[in-house]
């Protein structure tokens, strides 16, 4: 069955943000004494909320100043003002939802503001999605909680049950699961197991969308 809406993460979705905002991420923890390899950053802190990542590393051992977090935002747009590439195969993807009919729009835990610097480097991919980026900073809720994607799916009149989410991340994986919504779990470089585990189906490459979602024949 065909869904009637398609929500996407932002950062590892749509656009590959995480590479050059992950490394920095275990730099500046390291600086504040707490030393993690790729593996542990990847792992245990993508898709969080920065309030919840500094939790989670003073929790582990780092000695963080009360501004460390909008410190490190402001490190982190000036780093991805450099810019960052549209995940391969994105536009296609959107291009088969077009021509489908099927409506889609964005919900990520991080700030408007880094939506904008990121997706804004591609000003005819991000008017596509004009209206439909959805902040966890905006509404006061984010991802694992399941109110961020209730939110998206009612701003397009969609029964939440009709809704797929696309995430990258076990936050946003699990948030499918308590809203009730069919998820692709994507991760294209491993068997996305730590996405599995919370109920995702693996999608492995953007690509792979169309079929998946009975658009197009299978390969």
């Amino acid at each position: 069955m065909k869904p009637d809406l398609l929500i996407f993460d932002c950062d590892g979705v749509l656009v590959d943000s995480e590479p050059p905002t992950l490394a920095l991420l275990r730099d500046d923890l390291d600086a504040h004494g707490l030393t993690l390899t790729m593996d542990d950053i990847e792992r245990d802190y993508t898709g969080l909320m920065m309030s919840n990542v500094a939790k989670k590393a003073v929790a582990n051992g780092a000695t963080l100043p009360d501004t460390w977090v909008p410190d490190f935002y402001a490190k982190m747009f000036d780093r991805l003002r450099d810019g960052v590439a549209l995940i391969v195969g994105i536009e296609s993807a959107l291009d088969a939802l077009d021509a489908a009919g099927i409506p889609y729009c964005v919900a990520s835990n991080g700030p408007m503001e880094k939506m904008e610097i990121t997706l804004g480097a591609h000003p005819a991919f991000y008017k596509r999605l004009a209206g439909r980026l959805h902040s966890a900073h905006t509404h006061g809720t984010g991802k694992p909680d399941p109110e961020l994607l209730l939110i998206a799916a009612r701003s397009m009149g969609v029964d939440p049950t009709r809704a797929i989410m696309i995430d990258d991340s076990p936050s946003g994986c699990i948030a499918a699961a308590r809203a009730n919504m069919r998820c692709f779990g994507f991760d294209t470089r491993g068997d996305g197991a730590h996405l599995t585990a919370t109920g995702a189906e693996h999608l492995a490459a953007m690509a792979d969308l169309p079929a998946r979602l009975g658009l197009t024949n299978p390969r």
